[in-house]
């Protein structure tokens, strides 16, 4: 039971943290959800279908962490946990730092800045990365194949997001800038292109 209570808490901080963030850019005239809008062909698909996937996949999610029958805590539950804190944590810290940056999905219209500070500094998509980790940690503790499967193609939508769609707007919003702060930031977590002295 208390797995189940502490992943519920921490699903409920992403969540308000999430739909608290587009609330609040509403109000100042700022449309936080681009997924899907203005855009054609293959990244409007990607687009639309990870916009399902995110709000079907939560669905999924809590029915498998209700009917979970818990006899005892098992370690890979306490690692999920762990896991999903992680996710929590990245997330929550993105959008703080993203300010009134953050949308989910591209908007070429509205000019944003580009930021590389903070928790930027060490993953170049670091709400993804708190998608990605809170999934893989709900999918560890409570595991079942219809999850797996969701939580599968959930994380292949948010790779084909990145890949496709935000990293070619990223380069074709900020140029060099971007170019350069790509080469000095992983993707998901970590820097790279550091000498053998650490610098």
């Amino acid at each position: 039971m208390i797995i189940k209570i502490v992943t519920f808490a921490l699903m409920a901080m992403f969540y308000v943290c999430y739909f608290t963030k587009m609330i609040a850019q509403k109000k100042q005239g700022i449309n936080t959800d681009q997924l899907g809008k203005g855009k054609e062909g293959f990244i409007k698909f990607i687009e639309v279908t990870l916009k399902i996937a995110t709000y079907l996949l939560p669905v999924i999610q809590v029915v498998s962490i209700v009917l979970y029958v818990e006899e005892e805590i098992q370690p890979l539950q306490i690692l999920g946990a762990g896991i999903i804190a992680f996710g929590v944590l990245a997330f929550v810290l993105s959008v703080l730092q993203m300010k009134d940056n953050w949308r989910a999905g591209v908007q070429r219209e509205e000019k944003t800045d580009l930021v590389t500070t903070g928790i930027y500094s060490i993953s170049r998509n670091p709400a993804f990365l708190g998608f990605d980790l809170m999934y893989i940690g709900i999918l560890l503790s409570f595991f079942n194949w219809i999850l797996c499967v969701a939580t599968g193609a959930a994380l292949v939508l948010f790779h084909l997001q990145i890949v496709n769609v935000e990293e070619d707007f990223l380069l074709e919003a900020f140029g060099e800038d971007y170019l350069k702060y790509k080469k000095k930031v992983c993707r998901y977590i970590g820097r790279k292109g550091l000498n053998r002295h650490g610098r």
